[in-house]
């Protein structure tokens, strides 16, 4: 399958998500079977303005296809920082984040902010893609809110544009993340258009992909929170679009041994500080639904080196099951 002149190995997608979506964690899940995976969002203008730590986002993980995701409402500066994220990372294309729901985001006009204005988000893929050779795509929701579902009309328009592919995520940006996505809309998304569509949203498990991709028709599946500390979602899914037996749940020992590869890919790429951190949260999403875990992970939310995470994941390992 192909978005542009990009061949992609797979269908299967790893959502960007700001503040988890670090090159240690899109490692793990291309390794785990994600075969398209996208950098965290970085602000336009802060690459513009030459932002170091914007910088440091646009890494290219190994193992996957992998894009580099941008935000702004000004085109002339989302083009220029387009090709600087080009640049800077090396990815294989550009995405541009018109879903993002957060108020601070969103109402500046930024995000899902750009689909109260069509024109302007069509200005944007016409400006980033007149100026890259690599593809460009889109990443939306079904409207701002229940009143304006406006993703039919939208996302033409981002086809018309330039736009090589569009990911659809089956929530307006009033409902956030609560709520049942609209798979049904997604699939009416796809049957007006002629190039690939990317369903996202309540793909948490083999089957609920395999209903996602029946009712949408999708070229390709993405997910998002679900994937907090299980990569092997990515493993399960690809097994239930095979018709395989899908394999069972790795045992604690080998999620922890997932996780201390996580942190030490984080120590790599961040320094010893900023992996500790991040640490905190990984780790204890790699303990959802673990009994008797209630210690830890309040020992967890206290590392402050990268010894103590490698004791604490040693610590977990003998005593929990």
């Amino acid at each position: 399958m192909r978005i542009g002149n990009l061949e992609v190995p797979g269908m299967l997608a790893l959502a960007p998500m700001a503040g988890v979506t670090d090159l240690a964690f899109r490692t793990v899940c291309a390794e785990l079977g994600a075969d398209m995976t996208v950098t965290e969002m970085v602000s336009s203008r802060a690459l513009v303005y030459q932002d170091k730590k914007s910088r440091g986002l646009l890494k290219k993980n190994e193992g996957s296809i992998c894009g580099a995701q941008i935000f702004g409402n000004d085109p002339a500066i989302m083009a220029e920082a387009a090709v600087m994220a080009a640049e800077i990372s090396g990815c294989d294309f550009i995405d541009i984040n018109m879903g993002c729901p957060m108020p601070k985001i969103a109402n500046n006009g930024d995000g899902c902010g750009l689909m109260k204005s069509p024109e302007l988000a069509g200005e944007i893929v016409k400006a980033v893609s007149d100026r890259l050779s690599i593809p460009v795509t889109v990443k939306c929701r079904l409207g701002w809110d229940k009143g304006s579902i406006n993703v039919l009309d939208f996302t033409k328009r981002m086809e018309d544009n330039g736009a090589a592919a569009i990911t659809v995520h089956g929530r307006t940006r009033s409902m956030l993340y609560t709520g049942v996505a609209d798979w049904d809309t997604i699939g009416k998304v796809k049957r007006q258009l002629s190039i690939p569509l990317i369903a996202n949203g309540d793909i948490v498990s083999g089957p609920k992909a395999v209903e996602c991709l029946r009712r949408t028709g999708a070229d390709y599946l993405m997910v998002g929170r679900a994937a907090f500390g299980d990569p092997w979602l990515f493993t399960e899914i690809r097994q239930a679009l095979r018709g395989e037996e899908i394999s069972p749940r790795p045992s604690l020992s080998q999620r922890m041994e997932l996780g201390r590869q996580q942190v030490l890919l984080a120590l790599q790429d961040k320094g010893e500080k900023i992996a500790c951190l991040e640490a905190r949260k990984h780790l204890a999403w790699y303990l959802r639904g673990v009994s008797h875990a209630s210690y830890y992970k309040k020992e967890i939310c206290s590392i402050e080196s990268i010894d103590q995470a490698m004791k604490l994941i040693d610590d977990i390992k003998r005593d929990l099951k």
